[in-house]
């Protein structure tokens, strides 16, 4: 009885493959090279800035800037007078009379503050309330915006 030469590399010092099987068999969802000919993935690129995404980042700060600034501008003056500030008046209708606080030795200042008194007050109240804070008032200002209510009794500078 004759065995059979053996399969494989004739020149293989004593080591025999079983038949059949490749040398590394690659298992399924084990990470290593694609096969042969398969498509290789693109590399992930790190995040860049583009010109247009600074150009929109500019724009937001450039229209946020405007809406505060233009809050700020109009925000009312007589909400931030004090005793001893000097008011210009900048409209002529008697309902939004647009005070300003302005420098006492500027020209356009035509009121001093005599009193501020926090609260809700009109008409005959407010009279007799300027008339207890302050003696020599000319003219009453009331502004009623709920908890930030104010009454302010001036006088011509």
């Amino acid at each position: 009885m004759t065995t059979p030469p053996p399969q494989g590399n004739p020149f293989a010092q004593g080591q025999q493959q079983p038949q059949g099987q490749a040398p590394f068999p690659q298992q399924a969802g084990q990470p290593g090279f694609p096969p042969p000919g398969a498509p290789v993935p693109p590399q992930p690129q790190g995040r860049k800035i583009s010109f247009k995404m600074i150009k929109n980042i500019v724009i937001v700060l450039i229209v946020a800037g405007v809406a505060i600034g233009g809050w700020i501008a109009s925000r009312d003056d007589a909400a931030a007078a004090a005793v001893g500030d000097c008011m210009h008046r900048g409209s002529t209708d008697d309902n939004d009379p647009d005070l300003e606080v302005v420098d006492c030795g500027d020209a356009k200042a035509q009121y001093k503050v005599l009193a501020k008194v926090e609260g809700n007050y009109s008409g005959l109240t407010a009279q007799s309330k300027c008339e207890a804070e302050a003696k020599d008032f000319a003219y009453v200002y009331t502004e009623t915006n709920g908890s930030k209510s104010f009454l302010l009794c001036l006088k011509d500078k």
